[in-house]
């Protein structure tokens, strides 16, 4: 193990262990929000760090099936304890909120850093039309409880079979677009460009860190959920604005920062594809799972149904990004205009 995966395990002990502190003796609202937030970051790039560790054993295609699985797991973590919580318009917010910020934010941060450093990049394009297409889908589906909601049609009174239906439909996709993946098919997962890493953790060292981790990102889920509340009363942020974009960039910092690591790497496919399967794994399997999960949570029952405001901001962040990615090519400055829609819907949402 190196240096500095020793300084970021005993940095995320250190933050970690002070935020549970902090919640048991009651810190200040807003300092214990900034030191859970930083806790559930560091623990997401253990759980990162983990995953590529074990990954870098099993080729590329089980790599992707890990990451699907694990690099999820603080923001479901965080979500689950929401929904315990009664929070259900927080975690409806952070589920929209992290495909938002993974298809319009950090694509554009993306593209933006990577074509000023490296001009205009290029990547495989089937891979990410692949994703883009099971996006427009994923919308669709979701989208239907919340038109049969409006709609009042006569559905609406069975609206929570309804999103069981949606929610078994979309995990049995997302099931078929990993047989398919793991399968080797070049048009979705290009091999030839894979970059190899050696593992430098032993399998024993490896999986303790990612049990550790998980155990870790349990705890620090539900102090962040603890602390987001008084946090957002004190600091006079409402619960729409909070979740979609306060819990959705934490939730997501590891994907956020290694697609856009990627990017100024000049490692245009990678990067794309790191970006858009976080935002497919949201859609296809966190959002299904959670609503499945909160029927027997014994709190409040998650839905598909949006308001209309948060469904057209999925349709833009998904409609978007499809039609940059389609060429197979970025240029700068579509990353400024996928930066300057990501802060007007910000703003949209900023007075609830």
């Amino acid at each position: 193990m190196q240096k500095k995966d020793i300084l970021l395990m005993s940095g995320a002990f250190l933050v970690a262990a002070a935020t549970g502190f902090g919640t048991h003796v009651g810190f200040n609202a807003v300092l214990l929000f900034v030191l859970s937030a930083v806790s559930l970051v560091l623990v997401a790039m253990i759980v990162g760090k983990a995953t590529e560790q074990l990954g870098s054993r099993m080729g590329p295609a089980a790599t992707g099936v890990l990451q699907s699985a694990l690099g999820n797991l603080p923001e479901l973590f965080v979500c689950i304890f929401a929904l315990r919580a009664g929070l259900v318009t927080v975690v409806k917010a952070a589920l929209i909120g992290s495909i938002l910020g993974n298809s319009v934010l950090v694509f554009g941060l993306a593209i933006l850093f990577g074509g000023l450093k490296n001009g205009r990049q290029y990547f495989h394009s089937e891979p990410p039309k692949m994703n883009a297409i099971l996006m427009i889908l994923a919308f669709a589906a979701m989208a239907v409880p919340t038109l049969t909601f409006y709609f009042h049609t006569p559905a609406e009174s069975h609206i929570n079979m309804l999103d069981i239906i949606v929610s078994v439909v979309l995990l049995i996709v997302f099931g078929a677009f990993l047989s398919f993946s793991i399968k080797g098919d070049t048009s979705v997962i290009p091999n030839d460009d894979t970059e190899k890493h050696e593992a430098n953790w032993s399998m024993p060292v490896t999986l303790i860190v990612l049990a550790a981790a998980g155990i870790g990102a349990a705890f620090v889920s539900d102090w962040f959920v603890e602390a987001l509340k008084p946090a957002m009363d004190s600091l006079g942020i409402n619960d729409v604005f909070a979740g979609l974009i306060v819990v959705a960039i934490a939730g997501n910092a590891i994907e956020n920062l290694v697609g856009i690591q990627l990017a100024l790497k000049n490692k245009a496919d990678y990067a794309v594809s790191v970006i858009m399967n976080s935002s497919l794994q949201i859609a296809l399997v966190v959002y299904p799972l959670l609503i499945l999960i909160s029927f027997f949570l014994g709190g409040a029952i998650l839905s598909f149904v949006l308001s209309p405001l948060l469904l057209a901001a999925l349709a833009l962040s998904v409609l978007v990004s499809a039609f940059i990615v389609f060429d197979g090519e970025s240029i700068w400055l579509e990353g400024v205009a996928l930066i300057g829609l990501y802060i007007i819907i910000a703003a949209a949402f900023w007075w609830g």
